[in-house]
C-alpha cells in the first residue's frame, strides 16, 4: 500500500490471545473508522486464532516468537521491523511489552505510547521494586502513557514519576448492541441448568492465578454451608480454561457439589453466556478496567467484584453491584447470599449498571479517547466517528 496515506499504528503486546487486553484492541480496531488509521498487531510471542475477531481485512499480524526472559536479543529484529513498517505510532501494552519502546525510539518512530492495563501477578499492589525500576528505565523513550484506571494513573504519576501531562486515564468501552439484557427464562446454550428454575451465578475469563476463580468456588461452597436451602436453586457457572480449572473442579468434588456447577471451558459465545446468567462475579486479585464487568453490566447483570484496581471505577457499591475484599471467600459468600435472596436489589442493580454503561462506557466513547489521543500526538484533526 505505497500510496496509502493513513498513518500506521503498531499495537504491540506479549501474546495476542483470548483476554481482556486483547479484546480491547479488537474492539478499538473494529470500531475505529477505517479511513483514519492502518493497524498492525505485533505479538512478541505469538498471534493465535484470536486474530479472527478482527473484522477488517487490511490489518497485518506479526509473531516474533520471543523466548522467556528479557527481550534484548530481540531488539535488532524489532528495530528492523519498525524501520520496515515505518509506523507513525507504536502502542505497547503492559510491562511485558514495554521493552519495545527502546527499539521504537532508535528506529525513529515519531509517537511511542505505552498502555498500563492491569497488575502483574508478581506485583499486585505495584510495590515490586524491580518492576518499578524497569518502568523508570524505559520512561524516557515513551511519548505518552494511557492508564486504564485511576489506580494505574496514580501509580504512574506517583511511583514511576511520570508527569501528569504525559498520562491520560482512559476507559474501555463495550458494544451495547452485542451485549444486552436477555429474557428471564433465557438459558445458556448447552448448559445443564435451566432458568428460571435455577439461579445462575457465574464468571467468564481465563482461569489463571490473577483471576482467582478458586476463591469464587470456595465462596459458593461457603454460601451453601450458611444457607443450605439455596442448594435447591443456586448453580455455579465457570466459563474459561487455564491452569486453575482443575483446582476449581477438585474443590467442587471434595465438597460433593460438582453436580451444582458447570465448567464448560472456553466459549466463543460470551454474549449468550452473559444473557443466560442471573449474577456475574469477578474474583480477581488485580484488574485494570475489566471488559467482563462492562459486558456483564451491559447485559443487565448485577455484579459482585473484588475491590481491586479499576473495579471500583466500574461497580458503584450497592448501586450497580457489591464490592468485596480480594481473596476473601467469606465476604464473597455473604454477597452471594444477599444477591440470591434479594430480587428487588438485583433488579435495581441490573438496571443501574446497564444505564451507567450506556452513559459512560460506550464503544464510541472509548474509540473517541484513543483516536483523539492518536490525533493529538500526531497533530491531526480528528476524523468523525461513525455512530
Amino acid at each position: 500500500m505505497k500510496n496509502d496515506t493513513r498513518p500506521l499504528v503498531a499495537h504491540v503486546m506479549y501474546r495476542f490471545d483470548t483476554g481482556g487486553l486483547e479484546n480491547g484492541i479488537v474492539n478499538l480496531i473494529n470500531h475505529m473508522p477505517a479511513g483514519s488509521y492502518r493497524h498492525v498487531i505485533i505479538a512478541l510471542t505469538e498471534v493465535t486464532n484470536f486474530r479472527n475477531r478482527i473484522q477488517r481485512d487490511d490489518v497485518q499480524f506479526v509473531s516474533l516468537h520471543k523466548p522467556p526472559g528479557h527481550g534484548i536479543w530481540l531488539f535488532p529484529k524489532l528495530f528492523r521491523l519498525f524501520r520496515q513498517l515505518r509506523p507513525a505510532i507504536v502502542h505497547s501494552r503492559n510491562l511485558a511489552a514495554l521493552e519495545v519502546q527502546l527499539p521504537a525510539w532508535l528506529a525513529g518512530v515519531p509517537v511511542r505510547i505505552h498502555g498500563e492495563h492491569g497488575r502483574d501477578i508478581g506485583d499486585l499492589d505495584g510495590s515490586n521494586i524491580t518492576y518499578q525500576r524497569v518502568r523508570r528505565f524505559y520512561r524516557p523513550f515513551v511519548s505518552y502513557y494511557l492508564a486504564l484506571s485511576r489506580d494505574l494513573a496514580q501509580y504512574l504519576n506517583g511511583i514511576i514519576r511520570v508527569p501528569q501531562t504525559k498520562v491520560l486515564q482512559v476507559y474501555n468501552g463495550v458494544d451495547c448492541s452485542r451485549f444486552h439484557p436477555g429474557q428471564p427464562d433465557q438459558s445458556i446454550p448447552g448448559c445443564p441448568f435451566a432458568r428460571p428454575t435455577h439461579w445462575l451465578l457465574g464468571t467468564v475469563g481465563r482461569m489463571q492465578t490473577v483471576k482467582d476463580q478458586p476463591t469464587l468456588v470456595r465462596a459458593f461452597i461457603r454460601a451453601l454451608e450458611i444457607e443450605p436451602q439455596l442448594k435447591e436453586r443456586i448453580r455455579l457457572i465457570l466459563v474459561g480454561d487455564g491452569p486453575l480449572r482443575e483446582e476449581c473442579q477438585q474443590l467442587l468434588d471434595a465438597a460433593d457439589l460438582d453436580q451444582l456447577a458447570w465448567l464448560p471451558g472456553e466459549r466463543n459465545d460470551v454474549p449468550e453466556v452473559m444473557r443466560g446468567l442471573d449474577c456475574f462475579v469477578l474474583p480477581s486479585l488485580a484488574e485494570g478496567i475489566s471488559n467482563t464487568i462492562l459486558e456483564a453490566m451491559a447485559s443487565g447483570l448485577p455484579v459482585i467484584a473484588t475491590n481491586v484496581g479499576g473495579n471500583a471505577d466500574l461497580v458503584v457499591a450497592d448501586k450497580t453491584g457489591i464490592l468485596v475484599p480480594a481473596a476473601d471467600p467469606e465476604s464473597m459468600a455473604r454477597a452471594i447470599i444477599r444477591m440470591a435472596k434479594q430480587a428487588d436489589t438485583r433488579q435495581s442493580m441490573a438496571h443501574s449498571g446497564r444505564s451507567l454503561v450506556e452513559q459512560k462506557f460506550s464503544m464510541n466513547a472509548m474509540v473517541a479517547s484513543y483516536q483523539g489521543t492518536y490525533d493529538k500526538l500526531l497533530h491531526r484533526n480528528s476524523v468523525n466517528l461513525r455512530p
